[in-house]
């Protein structure tokens, strides 16, 4: 599904926890176009529940989820 999408940025979160990273991943996706992709990486066990549910309260389009990378789609204005 993301074979062929080029990432416009990306970000390894490490182990940082969770709730940080979706607090830092808001705000360096606010940079983002609509329909620009952004990858993220990181080892927090609860990402792959935690994620999913952030992007569909945010209105933006999880691409794919490949624990420990996201790609992320940018669907709103700046």
């Amino acid at each position: 599904m993301t074979e062929g999408v080029v990432a416009a940025d990306e970000w390894d979160a490490g182990d940082m926890g969770c709730g940080e990273v979706i607090i830092l991943l808001r705000l360096r996706m606010q940079g983002l176009g609509p329909g620009e992709v952004f990858k993220l990486t990181t080892r927090d066990l609860g990402a792959p529940e935690d994620l999913p549910a952030w992007c569909r309260m945010t209105g933006r389009r999880l691409l794919r989820a490949d624990h420990p990378d996201y790609w992320i789609e940018q669907t709103r204005c700046r």
